[in-house]
């Protein structure tokens, strides 16, 4: 019952909902995705003295932050921003390429985005859905399902040392939108990043050899500076933010790996 609540909460509403939404989009300026190149490099100069390191591959796929909306190039959106962030803190140059689409859905990347991406291995996938699908009102057993799909295409395609599975932009704040339209969107907005955070805690068997880690966009909305023009989009400055809490969780859990694969060589050489 309690997945089903943003829609209960919705159907008395509806005729209102629509009105409101149909005139938000009407009156809400539509930015353009970033300029310039889809791939790129954060550079970190190696001391040296030392040895230099492999650089570590990063792809992201999502909807409009990917594509930069709301910003000018992809070195201010989420792609570029995310590997500088990581570069600095791992002390390591990260390439990085951005699939990413305006108005995207899951169900878009699995049938028309993932097939853009070479069929190679990569370190660290983003995958950033969810505000198109809870606009859309997905289902939160779809929802499961599409993720799933792509994870396990991804897995099958690029075969990634980590899955990194964003929450879901605050919809709840955002000022472009007006209520009553708000309160229900962010109620479907939590349902569905609660049913990810219920699939990541009970993975199929055919996944749970995959490192996965959800990170919440923890982001200000009443700092309008952290806001593009449109109300709709993060600006550069909450781009950056986004992009240190994807970090700093990234850094955390490759060192939390590194660990675990020192620890268990360690035990199989006693063995």
């Amino acid at each position: 019952m309690r997945r089903w609540l943003p829609e209960l909460i919705a159907l008395p509403l509806l005729p209102w909902l629509i009105v409101q939404g149909r005139r938000a989009r009407r009156v809400t300026p539509r930015l353009p995705e970033a300029m310039g190149p889809t791939i790129g490099q954060a550079r970190i100069v190696a001391d040296p003295g030392e040895a230099p390191q492999r650089p570590l591959a990063l792809l992201t796929i999502g909807e409009s932050p990917v594509a930069g909306v709301g910003v000018a190039t992809h070195y201010e959106a989420i792609t570029g921003q995310f590997a500088a962030a990581l570069a600095a803190r791992l002390q390591r140059t990260i390439t990085w390429q951005a699939v990413g689409q305006n108005g995207a859905t899951i169900s878009m990347a699995v049938k028309s985005m993932l097939p853009q991406v070479a069929s190679q291995k990569v370190d660290i996938v983003l995958i950033a859905f969810g505000v198109n699908d809870t606009t859309s009102f997905r289902s939160c057993r779809r929802y499961r399902a599409e993720l799933l799909q792509l994870m396990r295409d991804l897995q099958a395609h690029v075969s990634p040392r980590l899955m990194v599975i964003s929450g879901i932009p605050p919809i709840h704040a955002f000022p472009a939108l007006p209520e009553p339209l708000r309160y229900v969107l962010g109620m479907k907005a939590k349902a569905l990043d609660e049913t990810v955070e219920h699939l990541l805690a009970n993975l199929p068997a055919d996944l749970r050899s995959v490192r996965v880690t959800r990170v919440p966009m923890l982001i200000d909305i009443n700092d309008r500076d952290l806001m593009a023009s449109d109300g709709y989009h993060p600006s550069a400055s909450g781009v950056a933010l986004w992009a240190r809490q994807l970090a700093t969780a990234v850094a955390a859990h490759l060192k939390s790996i590194k660990k675990s694969k020192a620890a268990q060589n360690a035990a199989s050489k006693q063995g």
